[in-house]
């Protein structure tokens, strides 16, 4: 390389500011990394729109393929003659070809009619709007009561792993998770409203409220409805949460900055706090945005055992006739809500790790 040509490239290099300068360069680096996230919330985004068109094909045939007819399950046991029931088919657009049932259907959803209830006769989102207060009310608290009880057994659990109260822990925990929620639901009605033995019968069986209340008396007698209901939510939902952080943050315990921050004098709580759990939050995370999406799905096979009047109840109902409108917009706001739960996490994802995304 001659003498001559070294100093060009080094001037010209050096002439740069955008390339080599400290601020050009970490203007360049930022607007990298904001392109990055851009392109990255794009395709979470179409990713999001895929799956929910992909949820509206399915609510239109999975539910089309369940033995029965609706007519006929509407006008069981009232003399029908056969031109009534060709009207209500008519009036109801079953008697369209699929292709143009299917069409009308998306076309309706993307504009928010989910269509009319064949039982109801009523606007299907007018019933999910009356029915989805309760279930907020009942899965929004188990949910914020179990996320809450899994993360913090699950980090001690963790962090005295091996110990006593880690083996009780995830013990109880595996037990929990693999018991269904509909059983352990008849199980504590029979126990603790019913009563059995010396124990008697302390909470209603089912519904939400005695219908005779009012003012803070009837905040209690709510509250009094949604003991067991609560507790057989949190019981079975509590132990993913503790077996997912468990899991995450023994992964992160062997890591060199941990050991690093312990040479450094800080005390195993502040060890703990600020660097372990920070570090295995993103399964949590996940973990906690699935659970705050069955907030709007609620649970049918709790709500229906307990007789709560809320979106779990109502789809049991529907699906029992079949109502197609009804399961058809339940099916899809469920799978809404967990679809918009699963984009907000994943959108969180780089402000957690500055590593996902790029």
């Amino acid at each position: 390389m001659s003498t001559a040509s070294t100093p060009g490239v080094v001037r010209d290099v050096a002439d740069d500011p955008v390339k080599t300068g400290p601020s050009g360069g970490s203007r360049t680096r930022a607007t990298g990394h904001r392109t990055d996230y851009l392109l990255y919330v794009a395709g979470k985004l179409g990713g999001a729109a895929v799956s929910l068109f992909a949820v509206l094909v399915t609510s239109f045939f999975l539910f089309r393929i369940i033995p029965g007819d609706p007519v006929k399950a509407m006008t069981h046991g009232k003399p029908t003659s056969v031109e009534q029931m060709a009207t209500l088919r008519r009036q109801f657009g079953l008697d369209l070809p699929m292709w143009q049932q299917f069409t009308e259907y998306c076309a309706k959803a993307l504009t928010g009619d989910l269509g009319t209830s064949y039982q109801f006769h009523a606007p299907v989102g007018e019933l999910i709007t009356e029915k989805l207060p309760a279930t907020l009310l009942l899965t929004g608290v188990a949910v914020l009561i179990y996320s809450t009880l899994g993360l913090w057994l699950g980090t001690r659990s963790a962090w005295h792993h091996g110990g006593l109260g880690d083996r009780i822990n995830t013990g109880v925990a595996l037990t929990l998770w693999s018991v269904p929620a509909f059983w352990l639901g008849l199980l504590l009605i029979i126990v603790f409203s019913v009563g059995i033995g010396p124990i008697p019968g302390m909470f209603p069986s089912g519904g939400m409220e005695s219908g005779n209340e009012t003012g803070f008396a009837h905040v209690l007698d709510v509250a009094h409805h949604m003991v067991l209901p609560v507790v057989t939510l949190v019981a079975v939902g509590y132990a993913q949460t503790l077996l997912v952080m468990r899991s995450s943050l023994l992964d992160e315990m062997g890591s060199d900055y941990l050991t690093t921050a312990r040479a450094k004098g800080l005390r195993d709580d502040l060890v703990r706090r600020r660097h372990a759990v920070p570090n295995a939050m993103l399964p949590t995370v996940t973990m906690i945005f699935i659970n705050l999406g069955h907030v709007a799905a609620g649970s049918i096979l709790v709500e229906t055992v307990f007789s709560w009047p809320g979106l779990g109840g109502l789809f049991y109902q529907a699906l029992s006739v079949p109502d197609l409108p009804v399961v058809q917009g339940l099916f899809v706001v469920f799978a809404g809500a967990m679809i918009l739960m699963n984009l907000l996490a994943d959108l969180l994802y780089p402000l957690l790790d500055p590593r996902v995304g790029r």
